[in-house]
């Protein structure tokens, strides 16, 4: 077995939908996790959220930051230099929910880019809102995390490559600011995916995986996770990797891979 094997934390945002969001803690300990990430906490009392972590011996190692109108498909608001002080508010609030639950960092979803708004301004609202961001979080001793979304699956995200992630992270300038480095998204988009880690591993703070196509779990699509997953160890990650993908044919049944690659949650 590899030195240092990758420890994984359950997205209970994309697993264990078989059952109620509050019922999901206690199933992803059942099926042996240690570490669980979500991406919002917002609608859900801290109590609530403090105790089901706490009652199933769970950590929680990532949450988002608010991202407007989830459910009316927006996908943050950063780029939108109107909604500046409605972006400020919301690093606000998750810097309480991420203290109130011991989480160590928070990703910021940037957004997709507006028809109507010069592309100039968006680009200088995005930067002054997540440098704004970087030292917020830094005052908390949270980690400000950026990530990119494929464009094709979600059209027009203004960051949609880790390429692009990272050239607004040089402009930001922040040294609280890192990559959340997301590999199904990484393989729509560019592949390289060893590559990519190598090259920028002390900027990137956190990783989750899938597999393409379908975004289900390691071993169903074109990605060589086997040794993928190895390689991420070898080059020195020591962070979570999340599993947000699809689960088939449901949750538990989608964790065989995990034992086949030698691997323990």
């Amino acid at each position: 077995m590899i030195a240092n094997p990758p420890k994984f934390s359950a997205n209970l945002s994309m697993m264990f939908q078989e059952v109620p969001f509050m019922a999901r803690f206690a199933a992803a300990a059942k099926a042996g996790f240690k570490a669980v990430e979500f991406m919002f906490p917002y609608d859900y009392p801290v109590a609530d959220l403090k105790k089901e972590l706490a009652d199933n011996g769970l950590e929680l190692v990532l949450i988002n930051a608010p991202a407007g109108n989830f459910a009316a498909g927006e996908r943050g608001i950063a780029v939108d230099p109107a909604r500046r002080a409605e972006f400020r508010d919301g690093v606000v609030k998750a810097v309480e929910y991420a203290q109130a639950l011991g989480v160590p960092q928070v990703n910021c979803l940037v957004g997709k880019t507006l028809a109507e708004v010069p592309a100039a301004q968006q680009r200088t609202a995005l930067i002054d809102n997540l440098r704004y961001a970087a030292e917020i979080f830094a005052k908390a001793r949270i980690r400000l995390l950026v990530e990119h979304l494929n464009s094709k699956d979600t059209v027009g995200f203004a960051l949609d490559t880790t390429a692009k992630v990272l050239a607004a992270l040089d402009e930001v300038g922040h040294a609280n600011a890192y990559l959340q480095y997301d590999v199904y998204h990484a393989q729509r988009m560019e592949g390289e995916l060893a590559n990519i880690l190598r090259a920028n591993l002390p900027r990137i703070s956190h990783i989750q995986i899938a597999d393409n196509p379908g975004r289900h779990q390691p071993g169903t699509g074109e990605i060589n996770y086997r040794w993928l997953l190895d390689e991420f160890s070898t080059a020195g990650y020591r962070g979570h990797i999340g599993l947000e993908y699809v689960p088939t044919p449901d949750s538990a049944g989608s964790l065989g891979w995990v034992t086949e690659y030698g691997y323990s949650l």
